[in-house]
């Protein structure tokens, strides 16, 4: 803050964002600190480059008044980010009642029995502003984590082969198997079918030679014919 006799000053320091091809704006705000109507203008010595609103006018007593300075959009950056550009602050005492318009450039000539006061202000650049850094979010509870496949996994197609041909593999063993089962119940079935016939004769050949008695051998081919037929049943 810059303190006078009329005015207060802040800042003293034009503070500007620098970024390129984009306007940049600041404010100033003057406070009368008087009785007294105080005029004021704002001079710079690039007045090209700057836009100041209002760059003169009256700060009514013990008030305050907004100055908006405003840089155009630059096409490239000055060296190490330096400015040299400088503005001047003048502010007078006015008569009571002045306009804005009333304002003439004569009211700020130095003379003798007029004081003018003069405030200077520097520019300077600052680096934009940096944008927040990306937080990660921590995966939610009970949500299983993905899963990626490297490039020595196998892919989707090559996936699908095996999985046809472990398919195959397997139908092939249960055709076997079931094949086998087979061919083991049918000798099954020739066998008893053998050992029936077998039996008849037996019996037959008992019945005449014993007369009608029930002969060992009969009862020892029944029994293993009992169990041949829970084998079968059982597979």
């Amino acid at each position: 803050m810059s303190t006078g006799d009329l005015l207060n000053v802040e800042p003293v320091e034009l503070k500007f964002p620098f970024e390129l091809k984009k306007q940049i704006s600041c404010s100033l705000q003057l406070s009368n600190k008087t009785e007294n109507h105080v005029a004021f203008k704002v001079k710079t010595t690039n007045p090209k480059k700057y836009c100041v609103r209002p760059n003169t006018g009256v700060v009514l007593p013990r008030s305050t008044c907004d100055v908006i300075v405003t840089m155009q959009a630059q096409k490239e950056a000055p060296p190490d980010m330096q400015c040299k550009d400088k503005f001047l602050l003048q502010s007078v005492v006015a008569s009571t009642g002045i306009a804005p318009k009333d304002i003439t450039p004569e009211m700020f000539s130095k003379m003798p029995g007029r004081v003018v006061e003069e405030c200077k202000l520097k520019v300077l650049y600052l680096p934009p502003p940096q944008p927040p850094s990306p937080v990660l979010e921590e995966p939610d509870e009970g949500v299983s984590p993905k899963v990626s496949f490297d490039s020595g996994n196998l892919n989707g197609s090559e996936v699908t082969r095996q999985y046809v041909v472990d398919s195959d593999d397997k139908s092939s063993e249960a055709r076997s198997l079931i094949s086998k089962l087979t061919d083991e119940k049918n000798a099954a079935i020739q066998q008893t079918t053998k050992i029936r016939q077998e039996i008849d004769l037996l019996t037959r050949n008992a019945n005449k030679s014993q007369g009608g008695g029930v002969s060992i051998i009969i009862v020892i081919a029944i029994g293993l014919i009992g169990l041949l037929l829970g084998y079968l049943l059982k597979n």
